[in-house]
């Protein structure tokens, strides 16, 4: 029989599937949909869990079997290093190796971490009007970026609203590399399918493939370059933040991102996924030891300090690029032009303002989780948050959300709601902790 500890943690989590030293704690595929720092708090709930479990058998009904999930070429490395693995998104990935996610989101930001994202999906767009193409879905200036250089974009809806985010790269005038969230991957490609079937049928040279034959590593963190740089005879000094190469690693033709998902430097790596085993336990000899290997938990603390949108929780169908705070990632020219879906809604809200806005909490009690209400100071609801957590860095709790515009300025006070209960708040610029991105001086 269930503790009311243990039986709490599995209803707070839609009883996602997890099984380690005989304990099996039962968590659905829902958790692709975690809201509000949920992979943070899963982590240390499975932490405590396994501390308590001492190889009893605890049973959750569950939702997925191992047999069902995807796994990356990375998974036995993973298991053998200690990886506890989670379905997510389709897949079974690791939640956290053996140190906490409080130690490894430290020691991402202190020295560096190698993260497995093999699950997300990379797809090239080749041919003369595949710019052209693209630019009908996303709100970049996709035209306007040299060869060699990538941008964060969105891909909207007719309404406006965020169908994904995704981190483009122009390669070359008639080649796009792409890469799109995991738990997005089916709706994106359908809905570039669609598109490109249109756009071909008039008469549009445009082609795509998806890289399922390759895998993709994410180094991060202050030692990033130093440890990559003993693999690669390229000068990876010369190469600045979004910038892309292809080029030699350990050996290997490789795709080179300067990117990532923590604030921190680092580097997206895409690898033909047979020598991706070698490439993570090159890139982990090579700093000795200081470059951990760091699962989804410590990933979702450190975008959430860096103040970046997980789609999902931060940005849905209804949410546009502005109302997200990503107007900087509408290029001048498609401000001026529009010609993407939801063009109309997008630019009425750039020159009048959103009705609400993304902005930082900082919050007293518990750390605060998605759908929160936030209040004003005299308990009127203005918004919720869609993530939160407590930060491993600053030693306190952040989140962010969504509020009315008006009440978005950093130091205004709120009341947020947990648990039936108001805490005092405050909103705050974000990031919450600086992001160290390398750019040309």
């Amino acid at each position: 029989m269930l503790s009311d500890s243990v039986s709490s943690k599995c209803d707070k989590f839609h009883e996602n599937q997890f099984q380690e030293k005989g304990t099996l704690l039962a968590f659905d595929s829902v958790y692709t949909k975690m809201r509000g720092g949920g992979l943070w708090q899963l982590g240390q709930s499975i932490t405590r869990q396994l501390a308590q479990a001492n190889k009893k058998t605890i049973t959750c009904r569950c939702f997925a079997s191992e047999a069902d999930l995807k796994k990356t070429v990375l998974y036995d490395f993973h298991v053998a290093n200690g990886g506890k693995m989670v379905p997510f998104a389709g897949w079974s990935m690791p939640i956290q190796y053996k140190d906490s996610i409080m130690d490894s989101t430290l020691n991402c930001r202190e020295n560096g971490s190698l993260f497995d994202v093999s699950h997300m999906c990379g797809l090239s767009l080749k041919g003369k009007d595949s710019i052209p193409f693209l630019e009908k879905l996303v709100v970049a200036d996709v035209a306007g970026l040299a060869p060699g250089t990538g941008s964060l974009t969105v891909f909207t809806n007719e309404k406006g609203g965020a169908i994904d985010d995704s981190v483009i790269t122009k390669v070359t005038n008639d080649h796009i590399y792409l890469v799109v969230n995991a738990g997005c991957r089916d709706k994106d490609l359908a809905h570039i399918e669609e598109h490109m079937k249109s756009f071909t049928s008039k008469g549009g040279d445009v082609s795509w493939h998806i890289h399922d034959e390759r895998s993709l590593l994410a180094l991060q963190g202050p030692l990033a370059a130093p440890v990559l740089q003993h693999l690669t005879k390229d000068d990876l000094s010369k190469i600045y933040f979004s910038d892309f190469r292809i080029l030699d690693i350990n050996g290997v033709p490789c795709y080179l991102t300067r990117t990532g998902y923590t604030g921190e430097d680092g580097f997206e790596i895409s690898v033909p996924s047979e020598h991706a085993v070698d490439l993570a336990k090159a890139i982990l000899e090579k700093s000795e030891g200081k470059v951990r290997l760091t699962g989804l938990g410590a990933r979702d603390s450190l975008r959430l300090e860096a103040g970046l949108c997980l789609y999902g929780n931060d940005m849905e169908q209804h949410i546009t690029p502005v109302e997200a705070g990503l107007t900087w990632a509408i290029g001048k020219r498609r401000r001026a032009d529009g010609g993407f879906l939801g063009a109309e809604v997008i630019l009425k809200q750039i020159e009048e303002g959103p009705k609400i806005r993304r902005v930082g909490f900082f919050s007293s009690g518990p750390p605060a989780r998605s759908h929160s209400e936030v209040q004003d100071d005299k308990g009127q609801n203005i918004g919720e948050v869609t993530s939160g957590g407590f930060s491993p860095c600053l030693k306190k709790n952040i989140a962010m959300g969504y509020v009315k515009s008006g009440q978005h300025k950093a130091g205004t006070k709120v009341k947020v709601v947990i648990r039936g209960k108001s805490y005092d708040g405050s909103v705050t610029k974000m990031p919450f902790v600086p992001t160290k991105y390398y750019k040309p001086s």
